[in-house]
């Protein structure tokens, strides 16, 4: 694949690359790249170069605290962060089943319910979709589905019964598995204390027991916003933010927080949690879908009434609410199981090889396997004799990766296209065997895009032009890179967080791709694209 360099060409390719280009610049011959600037001087070439790509075994396990649910982080030290809940199962990464664990605080240390004789009259919990982004949909917004309002002639408000127009709009979330169908999601009290301080409960693989089974409800996919207003005067009664609400037990509630007033149990947020540890979320099924909700937003409402003297001796019942606090200051864990029996990575990672590559691979999000690939030696050696002795230029290189198309899987909400992925440069193992990194490729570093996506043929192209240029030019270390699905967690200011922090930990998405399989035209291979004087 020759062609000559015209000055266009030449043009287009500093555009494009002339960060990478000109990063070191000084006047030296033999500079990769200094032939671009020689006018109509230069040929260029694609050569193509095979690769040892290999599946790597997580052992179905990620950190997946409340630091690593993180999907975006405000200039204020705030954040969003997205929870998983559902379960999914096909034959090539078998069963994936999502549960969310939380701690949960009183609002107020010693809280006193208002007055005496406070009685529990419901209690809710509600789960909420993040807002939509550019980036990121957690709820169909225009599927809405809105009959109009109705009305009810005894509805409660304080203690009265009056008369109110209720309008109800509903939406269903993105899901990733099959679109169809309902769950029942159960919420139970955990026994066992969450210690953040201890690795366990920093890990997706997490053990907790379980108590009481505070509440079932059957979700049926859709989440829905509610507005109640007075029919007499048009006043708000009520508003219910885009949720998806569930009832729990009042009794449990009565029992547990409310007739404990006064006791040691409710004086500060250090004893609550070591008394009710906190909730675990789950689902009964194990082949639906899996679906996002935002971890922080979630509310838990009790309505309660309390007796209330009036300044003429009057006793009044009014009622009022008390919202837990099941936001950023809690313990949070995704809590993930697998069943890898009889599918296809489980086949591969039995079989998988750092040292010749395997033929698929497999990558999945929330603890899933990762993607290796190592350029070989021979190819680095190669490409510094071309430079050295034919003063070539590099000026593109790019891992392309294919999809294996006959491992697919119909998945509406989530397209192909809806894939994310990152691409890290590996600087060794931790004492525990962990794979460690510091920082971002330096193509990254440079500006360029960590890859771009083809849809037909489907491939993901992965730049490694400053990468490659740095491994040859300036006898940097070759490192492995990693693979991963997920996206790095942004800021509001549009940078990224770090290296280390990516979504990952909640990314519902997971891929087929083809790898080191020489007898595969569509194998990964390493593209490069350089330029040498006439």
């Amino acid at each position: 694949m020759t062609h000559t360099l015209k000055r266009t060409f030449a043009v287009l390719m500093l555009a494009i690359f002339g960060s990478a280009i000109l990063y070191n610049c000084e006047p030296d011959p033999d500079s990769l790249g200094e032939q671009l600037f020689n006018k109509d001087a230069a040929q260029g070439n694609e050569k193509l170069y095979n690769l040892i790509a290999y599946n790597i075994n997580n052992n179905d396990s990620i950190r997946s605290d409340a630091s690593r649910l993180i999907s975006v982080l405000n200039t204020q030290g705030g954040s969003t962060s997205i929870g998983v809940l559902g379960a999914f199962t096909e034959k090539q990464f078998g069963m994936q089943k999502a549960s969310y664990i939380t701690q949960m605080r009183m609002p107020v240390d010693n809280f006193d319910f208002n007055g005496p004789k406070a009685k529990v009259d419901s209690v809710v919990l509600v789960l909420r979709t993040p807002a939509n982004t550019s980036d990121d949909t957690y709820y169909i917004s225009d599927s809405i589905k809105a009959p109009g309002a109705y009305d009810v002639n005894d509805f409660p408000v304080g203690d009265e019964k009056v008369a109110v127009s209720i309008e109800k709009k509903t939406y269903p979330v993105r899901k990733y598995g099959k679109i169809g169908g309902s769950m029942k999601i159960n919420v139970n009290e955990i026994t066992t204390f969450i210690d953040p301080s201890d690795k366990a409960f920093t890990r997706s693989n997490v053990n907790v027991g379980t108590g009481a089974l505070l509440g079932s409800a059957v979700f049926d996919g859709k989440v829905s916003t509610v507005t109640v207003t007075k029919k007499s005067d048009n006043s708000n009664v009520f508003t219910g933010n885009l949720g998806f609400r569930m009832k729990l037990d009042k009794d449990f509630f009565q029992t547990r927080i409310v007739d404990k007033k006064g006791q040691p149990e409710l004086q500060d947020a250090s004893n609550f949690i070591r008394y009710f540890k906190g909730l675990r979320i789950s689902v009964d099924e194990t082949d639906k879908y899996l679906f996002q909700f935002s971890a922080n937003d979630m509310e838990l409402i009790m309505y309660y009434k309390y007796d209330k003297t009036d300044t003429n001796g009057t006793v009044t019942r009014p009622q009022t609410t008390l919202k837990f606090n099941l936001g950023a200051g809690n313990a949070h864990i995704g809590q993930y199981e697998y069943n890898r029996i009889g599918s296809g990575v489980s086949d591969a990672l039995a079989a998988s090889s750092d040292q010749n590559g395997d033929r698929r691979l497999f990558v999945q999000g929330m603890g899933g396997p990762s993607i290796g690939v190592k350029i070989p030696d021979t190819t680095i050696d190669s490409l510094k004799t071309l430079y050295k002795n034919d003063k070539a230029g590099i000026v593109g290189a790019k891992i392309r990766m294919y999809v294996d198309k006959s491992l697919t899987w119909p998945n509406k909400h989530s397209v192909d296209g809806d894939r994310k992925f990152t691409i890290l440069p590996v600087d060794g193992k931790g004492k525990e065997g962990e794979l460690t990194f510091s920082d971002f490729t330096s193509d990254v570093l440079a500006g360029f895009n960590m890859y771009v996506y083809n849809k037909d043929p489907e491939y993901y192209d992965f730049v490694v032009t400053k990468t490659l240029k740095d491994i040859v030019e300036t006898a940097a270390t070759n490192k492995p890179l990693l693979i991963n699905i997920g996206s790095f967690v942004k800021t509001t200011s549009g940078g990224t967080w770090g290296a280390k922090y990516t979504s990952r930990a909640f990314d519902m998405n997971r891929a087929v791709l083809i790898g080191s399989d020489k007898t595969n035209a569509n194998r990964v291979q390493l593209r490069v694209t350089y330029a040498t004087k006439k």
